[in-house]
């Protein structure tokens, strides 16, 4: 008699642990491919809300420090009501593929959504990793903490 537990049985639709989301990938990349232009604009990124919709946005180049993509899909995702994000990828413009997120970006994502996936570069392709993977011993924002 077998006494272990029922094993979770992924459905279809849900994507394997480390197995990236290839629709949103394909939403950066169709986002850097089409709107990215000059020096401006380099990087696009696309985030999953929990509701399943596609928020993407186009990180703002300046010397002084402009926001990353994540940044901007943070603020456009809160602009539309989507406050829950599950995953995040960044694609570079010029068929650049898939770019880890920055420090910054690191901790931001953290700092507002721990539970969060991303989507990074790696050897063997894009995969899907939990954020605070990216941050070992991460600072905690206590202030901004529920």
């Amino acid at each position: 008699m077998d006494t272990s537990e029922p094993r979770h049985e992924p459905d279809h639709d849900e994507p394997l642990r480390d197995e990236p989301d290839h629709e949103l990938i394909e939403a950066a990349a169709a986002v850097a491919r089409t709107r990215a232009r000059g020096d401006r604009h380099t990087m696009a990124a696309a985030a999953r809300a929990a509701d399943g919709r596609i928020i993407t946005g186009l990180n703002a180049y300046h010397f002084t420090g402009g926001p990353c993509a994540e940044l901007v899909v943070l603020g456009a995702a809160a602009a539309q009501g989507a406050y829950e994000l599950t995953t995040m990828v960044a694609v570079g413009d010029r068929d650049r593929g898939v770019v880890s997120p920055c420090g910054r970006c690191r901790q931001v994502l953290l700092d507002y959504f721990p539970g969060m996936r991303v989507i990074v570069a790696a050897a063997d392709g894009p995969r899907a990793v939990a954020v605070g993977d990216l941050l070992p011993e991460s600072y905690v924002w206590e202030d901004h903490a529920d």
